[in-house]
């Protein structure tokens, strides 16, 4: 489990306290007694095959009811109490969390925090081998995992595309997908909705998407690639394009709908374990929402 979490033999031997060497003999050891792979060694780590996904989902079970039944409980134990860990993909949405989980440890105080933001397969992996309680993302990137149980919440505003003041689309009378597809995306995730369309976008042109798309999320750094080359950005903050300091080095194709409806949104928990009530009092505020902006 230690490996599943790290992503990496060398993270998991820091992580438990032993040498790279152990960690290794003690996973070829485990995986030579049940008969097949957990992991699949990489240049980028450690990451788990479909068997070790189920293997490492229910070891992690074992684990956690384990810790259940040898915890003493304490009669004024508060059921609040303990860590709550979140995982937002993609990692430029966890502003969106910031007045629900406000309003979250303002009504339970004993909550203590873990959120993490990453991309959607990093997520979907820690979710699915319990490192994460629950996940807050795009609804499309979790509908494939029949495993994963998820709960609306408010849907969010479709992202807008952006490009430098100088940009050459912006001397065009219309700007063609044929026009957007000469240059690069900058986006924040390559999973569903929005890397599915800008995917798209390039294969009904007949251009190797592989060549043109950056996935980049922290904004700071998009802005930056945006500002300084013929790449084309996209923002899911609306107040981030609606700034002085934006307008003032940016333009909005506010004319291009590739993304014309709001994304829908979801938190996402593993189908077959019970919510905490941690958890559930967060899906609750989020189901609560009354608008986007309130986010």
């Amino acid at each position: 489990m230690a490996v599943a979490r790290a992503g990496s033999f060398t993270g998991a031997a820091i992580a438990v306290g032993v040498t790279q060497s152990a960690i290794t003999r003690s996973i070829a050891d485990l995986e030579r007694q049940i008969g097949y792979s957990i992991f699949l060694r990489t240049s980028r780590g450690a990451i788990l095959t479909e068997q070790g996904r189920d293997f490492a989902d229910r070891a992690q079970k074992l684990i956690d009811d384990t810790k259940d039944l040898l915890r003493r409980p304490h009669a004024d134990e508060d059921p609040y109490a303990g860590i709550l860990r979140v995982g937002v993909c993609p990692a430029s949405m966890e502003f969106m969390l910031i007045e629900p989980i406000a309003r979250l440890l303002k009504k339970h105080p004993p909550i203590r925090l873990d959120v993490n933001g990453s991309n959607f397969e990093r997520i979907v992996q820690q979710l699915r081998t319990g490192s994460i309680d629950v996940a807050v993302g795009f609804d499309a990137a979790f509908s494939d995992w029949p495993d994963l149980r998820r709960f609306d919440i408010p849907n969010y505003h479709a992202g807008s595309l952006f490009v430098r003041r100088e940009h050459p689309l912006l001397k065009l009378r219309k700007i063609t997908p044929r026009a957007l597809a000469q240059y690069d995306f900058v986006s924040a995730s390559d999973s569903r909705p929005y890397g599915t369309i800008i995917r798209a976008l390039y294969e009904d042109q007949g251009v190797d998407w592989r060549k043109r798309i950056h996935v980049v999320d922290f904004f700071p750094l998009v802005r930056k690639i945006v500002a300084t080359t013929n790449g084309i950005g996209v923002t899911m903050t609306p107040k981030a394009s609606q700034s002085q300091a934006f307008k003032n080095l940016f333009v909005t194709l506010d004319s291009i709908k590739m993304f014309a409806e709001p994304s829908p949104m979801c938190c996402a928990v593993r189908a077959r374990w019970d919510l905490r009530p941690a958890v559930k009092a967060l899906i609750n505020i989020l189901q609560a929402r009354r608008s986007r902006n309130e986010v």
